[in-house]
């Protein structure tokens, strides 16, 4: 990719900066209506887009019937929508306002165990969280209520908006990591007993990961939090932040927690490790399908000699 001038750094940077300053004057429903409103109209006009949901709904769901595919994938829109509207609030928002917004609830068993394996040896956790419901907010509002997160993350091409939204990102604490380079220190924060939190539900290069099952089909799946997990003996910890209409709330979904494995062969570990995470995330998607990200091309990377199903 051609590198950026400056002038079109700053290009970039003043529309965001203004796009996100027309959110922030609005009330917070209006921030969202207009975010929703954006998300039909992208899902009407944003034709290429619209083709790769239909596309993954049809790979992932073929069992629906298309009128059905069709709600989820505008579903799918409105939520993204819903979601730039919310992160438009986030210089507003409190950890008071949070606590009204925001349900953090464990299943009991789950979180007695989760407390009962992190005080063996301090170990570490990796949350695990899908692009579904509003992720943003799940990591924002976790340091508000609990303690920071170290998030991976692959840094913007354009730094000026990188730095904006790590600042909007980390008010209460949390950490950007650039997903580049990072093992060492993600190994010493798990050491430590730390968290991190990771997006894991994208399509990797074959050299970056492994083939497992998802919703059926092999996808390409990252091999780092499942070696990260073996090499400090951390907990992988699946969850989201999901939207309740009926509550009027974002509230804690998860899966169940997974420990890492050790047989003695670390490529059947790592395999086995990612599958499981990869199956609770695949339960939370079909359970709440309307909030996931499907305009993301996430079956790309075939299995050598398989056909693209792009």
């Amino acid at each position: 990719m051609a590198k950026k001038g400056k002038a079109q750094i700053w290009l970039e940077y003043a529309a965001v900066r203004l796009v996100f300053a027309f959110f922030y004057i609005l009330p917070r429903r209006s921030s969202i209506s207009v975010g929703r409103l954006l998300g039909r109209m992208t899902f009407r006009l944003a034709g290429r887009l619209r083709r790769v949901a239909m596309r993954n709904l049809e790979i992932a769901l073929p069992a629906k019937p298309e009128p059905e595919r069709e709600q989820i994938a505008r579903a799918s829109f409105d939520n993204l929508g819903r979601l730039l509207g919310e992160l438009g609030q986030f210089p507003k928002f409190t950890p008071d306002s949070l606590n009204d917004l925001v349900e953090f609830k464990f299943q009991r068993e789950a979180e007695t165990e989760y407390e009962r394996l992190k005080a063996e040896g301090n170990r570490g956790s990796i949350i695990v969280s899908p692009h579904l419901g509003n992720w943003e907010l799940l990591v924002f509002a976790w340091s508000a209520f609990n303690e920071p997160i170290n998030y991976l993350a692959r840094p913007l091409d354009n730094p000026l908006i990188e730095e904006f939204t790590v600042q909007l990102r980390t008010r209460f604490g949390n950490r950007a990591i650039n997903k580049t380079n990072s093992v060492g220190l993600a190994l010493q924060i798990l050491r430590e007993g730390g968290i991190l939190g990771v997006l894991p539900d994208v399509n990797s290069h074959p050299k970056e990961g492994v083939f497992v099952p998802f919703f059926g089909i092999e996808a390409c799946t990252t091999a780092g939090v499942a070696m990260l997990a073996i090499r400090t003996n951390s907990l992988i910890v699946p969850m989201c932040g999901v939207w309740d209409e009926d509550a009027g709330k974002y509230r804690l979904v998860h899966g169940k927690i997974i420990l890492p494995k050790y047989s003695g062969d670390l490529r059947a570990d790592v395999a086995s490790v990612t599958a499981e995470y990869t199956s609770e995330i695949e339960k939370l998607i079909r359970e709440f399908p309307g909030q996931w990200l499907w305009i993301h091309k996430r079956w790309k990377t075939r299995p050598p000699g398989e056909p693209p199903l792009y």
